[in-house]
């Protein structure tokens, strides 16, 4: 176990125990770029690091994002965080991204175009049309991709120009699109991360009331829509279990419903689901709740936002800031995977961490350039996907079509036209409509024209 990564690290793992001991003379000094780094989860964000600061002793970390007082705010707790912890860190802050991007080895990218503003319009015109408004799936997700996708190239301008030997260890949804675009049409190495494949077993285990550290879980397939191929339960197969947790309390109210969803999902298909399959089979009910709803996400988000900035406020105006997990986006620890790559591959650490890269043939039901999710062997010479064989053919199926959807969306957003864009949402599966399609994506590129660039006009 490695001090400074979470305690769970050698549960969660996924795949057999495949750690080295790495005999280093000194750990890495890098200096990282953290374009959103006045965001609401950046706080949370730079905790992790520091968490971890004994991997990067007297790095640098310029905090990179739009709006000066919060960075402000971030920067400040941040440097007597890593006081505190006696971790020799540089930190400071830009809006000035081409300048803080200079000579960087590593750029963290979690930003969010248009802001929660933005986000509720991705949630709520689609509803209009029946269809399910999500961050990462279906027209929400697509515009998020279109609107990231479009800042994203001047960000790898950006780093072709002052560090072309940087690496992206990217966070910014959907997490798939955006790298199937970037690893399809730049050279920059491209990482995505997601903590996904951790929680989505973590929470069945929970649900099923068994304790996540004695589940050992392999999830495979693509971001948000991967599927468990391996779910061992103190050594012995964990279905089992599952399913009798879902007999238990399948008609029990007082448990959550996407608990009996999930636990139901998992006992019908033999593996353990990502909880976004939710918007596929059982999309009629989620569909119904989300009209009902007097608010979106993004609205109760924005809400919630007043009380973060607030708590953020207060901490730094602290000698020993304390963030509160109930007053901090996401919790105190954010986007924790991102520095546990960081760590495996610039300090050479030899581990096994799940990531999204090109498949070239990690599974065997997916072309070589699709973007997949699925374990990866990491060293300083980067990630390589380990072969997985094929996924269960009663689930691969609706995983290959949002598959074929994703390529198709990265396309669009990277040179694509109007047309091109339309095709591309009317493959998703939460769609199936020419014209719905066409009348969501207008509405929506109408409300973000802002943010998007002309041909996807015309």
């Amino acid at each position: 176990m490695k001090s400074g990564k979470r305690k769970e690290e050698s549960s969660y793992v996924s795949v057999p125990q495949l750690f080295f001991t790495a005999t280093l003379s000194a750990m890495a000094r890098i200096k990282l770029a953290y374009i959103g780094g006045g965001s609401t989860r950046a706080a949370g964000t730079m905790a992790s690091f520091i968490h971890q600061g004994e991997n990067f002793q007297g790095s640098e970390v310029v905090l990179i994002d739009l709006n000066e007082d919060r960075l402000n705010l971030v920067k400040a707790i941040s440097e007597k965080l890593a006081k505190i912890h006696q971790i020799d860190l540089k930190i400071s802050a830009t809006t000035n991204r081409l300048e803080g991007l200079r000579d960087c080895d590593a750029v963290l990218t979690s930003f969010r175009p248009g802001g929660f503003e933005a986000r509720h319009l991705d949630e709520s015109i689609p509803l209009k049309h029946g269809v399910i408004g999500n961050e990462t799936q279906g027209p929400g997700g697509f515009f998020m991709a279109l609107r990231v996708i479009e800042v994203m190239k001047g960000i790898i301008k950006d780093i072709e120009a002052v560090a072309p030997n940087a690496r992206i260890f990217n966070y910014t949804n959907p997490i798939n699109i955006i790298s199937q675009a970037l690893t399809r049409n730049t050279s920059i190495p491209t990482l995505s991360l997601c903590e996904g494949p951790i929680y989505f077993a973590r929470d069945i285990a929970l649900a099923a009331d068994l304790e996540p550290s004695k589940l050992d879980a392999v999830m495979i397939g693509l971001n948000h829509a991967c599927w468990s191929v391996r779910h061992l339960y103190e050594g012995q197969d964990a279905m089992p279990l599952i399913k009798a947790a879902y007999e238990r309390k399948k008609d029990d109210p007082g448990v959550p419903l996407l608990e009996r969803r999930m636990l139901k999902l998992a006992s019908m298909m033999d593996a353990i689901p990502a909880d976004y399959f939710q918007y596929y089979y059982f999309k009629d009910e989620i569909l119904a709740e989300l009209q009902a709803k007097p608010t979106t996400r993004a609205q109760d988000i924005m809400h919630w936002s007043v009380d973060y900035w607030k708590h953020y406020a207060e901490e730094a105006a602290k000698e020993v800031p304390e963030l509160d997990p109930k007053r901090s986006r996401g919790g105190i620890f954010e986007l924790e995977l991102a520095f546990d790559l960081m760590d495996a591959i610039f300090n050479d650490k030899k581990e096994v961490w799940t990531s999204n890269l090109p498949n070239h043939g990690a599974i065997l039901d997916f072309p070589d350039d699709l973007v997949v999710e699925a374990p990866g062997f990491a060293d300083k010479h980067g990630v390589k996907l380990l072969a997985q064989g094929h996924m269960p053919k009663h689930v691969v199926g609706l995983v290959k079509m949002l598959g074929e959807y994703q390529s198709l969306a990265a396309d669009a957003a990277w040179h694509g036209n109007r047309k091109n864009a339309i095709r591309a949402l009317a493959s998703h599966p939460l769609l199936f409509s020419l014209e719905k399609a066409e009348a969501i994506y207008d509405e929506l590129a109408a409300a973000h024209k802002a943010y998007l660039p002309e041909r996807l006009f015309s």
